[in-house]
Order: C-alpha cells, then structure tokens, then sequence
C-alpha cells in the first residue's frame, strides 16, 4: 500500500495510525525511519511490527541454541525430543505424527529419528495396533534431556520476558495468536 507518510514514528503515534512508542528506540526504528527518508510514498508501518518479529525470532533462535547446547542438544533434537515428552506415557508418537508435530518431511524425520536411535533418546518399534506402522518412543535419558533442556529454556524465556508485566505478556500472546492462526494450515 502506497500513502504520502514521510512522518517519524511518534508522529504516527499521535494520529493513531502507528504503534505507541516509548523514549527508547531500536534498530527497527531506525530501518523505518531510513525508509521513510528513502522511499516516502510507501507506507512502511508494517515493518514496525514484522521486523521486530523477525529479528526477535533471530535472537530466540540464539538463546534457545544456547539453551540446548547445554544439553548436548541441536534445536531439531529438542523439537522431536519435546514432541514425544508432552504425548504422555508411553512418551510414543507415529513418525507420521511427529512429521506433523515438526514441520518436517518423512524423509527428514527418518533421518531424525535415525540419528536419536543412535544416541539412546529413542527407540522404534512395531506398532501393536497396526504391524505396518511403527511407534517412536522416547528412552528414560531420552526423557532426562528433554526434561533438563525445556526445564532451562523456560528458564531464559522467563528472565527474557521479565521485562514485561503479565498484563501485557497476556495481551501480546492474544495478539500473536491472532496474527499467526490464519498462518497456520
């Protein structure tokens, strides 16, 4: 959408077209603002929201590395690690379903599932209910890992989000749910 904004971002704030903005500011104020300068015909509001997302995803991604790192463990581990944890005993799930849990494709998820075998995380055996199917299941250090992992990611997350009052924590997980339920297929 084009519109004739030039305007800094408190002057949006004021004509309610813009989000509400403190004294302090960020790199995304300032590409905004580059923006803004550069290109004054585009409307740019997007990026206020959709940048920070981005770039909060970014150093999310880093913290919850370094979170798993301190379990000998890669993101990707954790993902099909946590996805059998919160099954509930037996702590089993289809590979089927863990695809689907994932995000990923069969090929990767075997691949997945292979390289945990190997480490002792999980097994794989015949599905009782369907001899063509196969469960995976999460060993007890499977467990273990996954317990201490997610008991010291929402450790971070916690002390990272400290810095707002649960009012708004609420009020933003509502807004988020909202952005990204029509993301989701």
């Amino acid at each position: 959408m084009l519109e004739g904004r030039g305007g800094t971002p408190a002057d949006d704030a004021g004509s309610g077209q813009g989000v509400a903005h403190e004294a302090h500011t960020d790199d995304v104020d300032r590409i905004v603002a580059a923006w803004r300068r550069e290109l004054p015909q585009l409307d740019v509001e997007p990026l206020h929201i959709l940048s920070r997302i981005t770039r909060l995803a970014r150093r999310l991604d880093l913290l919850r590395g370094a979170a798993f790192a301190e379990h000998d463990l890669e993101g990707w581990e954790f993902d099909v690690l946590s996805a059998l944890r919160r099954a509930g005993e037996p702590y089993e799930l289809s590979p089927g379903r863990l695809v689907t849990d994932t995000l990923v494709t069969s090929g990767t998820m075997t691949n997945r599932v292979n390289r945990l075998v190997r480490r002792g995380l999980v097994t794989r055996h015949t599905d009782p209910h369907d001899r063509r199917g196969a469960l995976v299941r999460l060993t007890g250090e499977g467990r273990r890992v996954a317990d201490a992992a997610i008991t010291d990611l929402v450790t971070r997350e916690h002390a990272l989000l400290d810095a707002l009052p649960v009012a708004e924590r609420t009020v933003l997980a509502d807004l988020l749910r909202r952005l990204s339920t029509p993301l989701e297929g």
